[in-house]
């Protein structure tokens, strides 16, 4: 058993030092995910073309889970990892670590409900997306994101179902004798390894990756339709639609929103994906990886949860002017501007020779 207390080991040692500048980070960490994701929130609350977007709901529920993630998990991690013991017993570790799994899967799902979202209106016809993104199917939706993750989260893991089998080498890790100090350990057998990973991410990621392609491909066919727009000033097809300043933008502001959410699903996937594969592999191996890189890649996934308030604010320009609007306490410089008119309907695009009703007028970069 002496990889076990090698194991253990190495999840110690930290000098003065290198708690402070631990405990800076950490702190900087929790304190950007808490207010980032809490601007999100309030942006949208507030903003009325905001609330008009459908995406919108599911990013306000993503913000809600990673401010539960920054509220009611980091802190006590943090806590352990800079003093190096666990002092809130068995049982709260049992619901910390429950909750860790259940909100940091709710992430993913959401950005998985996104990314459907975002395939519908960019990819479909505007019949089709309404027929889909309903009121009730949204809502259906989000409640699947809550609750799907429950069954690979509390459920099992108050019932000890991860470690069946490994029990003895839980308690041996659980409790250090030669620094008297209690760990809040949470191990996984290969059945629950195998299971968690691929609901929490496998299977969505694959179905993120597939809806992104396809957005790709038909925003590579705005990219060229612009181009026929601004070189030809003609249709892009044989249908008689004449090109206007509003199908133009609207085609940029469809071709942008699909980058914007690619890049927020690939810094999610950056994050939580060597989680995620050591998870899978570290069963079989026999639990050989290091603490510390175990207490890396955990702290990898937590960063997501205040990066994406950040991708918001830098990518996303209706986001960028609520942002403004809130932090500069309704600055009139940044309300929104009248664009196109008031002739023209904010929710409507020509794609494809055809007039698309999209409510996606918020994307704009």
């Amino acid at each position: 058993m002496e990889e076990l207390d090698v194991n253990v080991s190495s999840s110690e040692g930290f000098g003065i030092a290198e708690k402070i500048v631990l405990l800076t980070f950490i702190s900087a960490v929790i304190l950007m995910a808490i207010l980032g994701n809490l601007l999100v929130m309030v942006a949208v609350c507030r903003d009325r073309q905001l609330r008009k977007i459908k995406t919108n709901y599911f990013i306000v529920s993503l913000a809600f889970a990673d401010l539960l993630v920054s509220v009611l998990v980091m802190p006590f991690g943090a806590i352990e990892l800079v003093q190096d013991n666990w002092i809130y017993g068995e049982m709260f570790c049992l619901v910390r670590t429950s909750l860790d799994v259940l909100l940091t899967t709710a992430s993913i799902l959401h950005l998985c409900c996104i990314s459907l979202d975002r395939y519908y209106a960019i990819c479909c016809q505007p019949l089709v997306y309404r027929n889909k993104m309903t009121p009730l199917r949204i809502a259906v939706m989000l409640g699947g994101c809550w609750v799907i993750p429950t069954f690979i989260s509390f459920l099992p893991i108050m019932q000890g179902w991860n470690s069946i089998g490994i029990i003895d080498l839980i308690q041996q890790r659980q409790f250090n004798k030669a620094s008297n100090s209690t760990y809040c350990i949470f191990m996984v057998n290969k059945p629950y390894a195998i299971t968690c990973s691929v609901v929490a991410f496998y299977i969505p990621f694959f179905l993120m990756v597939l809806a992104y392609y396809r957005i790709y491909i038909t925003a590579r066919e705005h990219a060229r339709q612009i181009q026929v727009l601004q070189r030809a000033g003609a249709p892009t097809d044989d249908r008689q639609h004449p090109p206007d300043q509003h199908s133009t933008h609207r085609m940029k502001t469809e071709t942008k929103a699909a980058k914007t959410l690619c890049i927020i699903m690939g810094c999610f996937c950056l994050c939580w994906a060597p989680f995620f594969v050591t998870n899978i592999v570290d069963p079989f191996i026999n639990y050989t990886v290091p603490g510390k890189l175990w207490t890396a890649f955990l702290w990898l996934g937590y960063i997501n949860s205040g990066l994406n308030p950040f991708l918001y604010a830098f990518l996303n320009k209706s986001f960028r002017r609520a942002f403004l609007i809130i932090l500069c306490c309704g600055d009139e410089r940044y309300r929104r501007p009248s664009i196109l008119g008031q002739t023209v309907p904010c929710s409507t695009t020509t794609i494809n020779g055809s007039t698309h009703v999209l409510r996606v007028n918020s994307w704009k970069c």
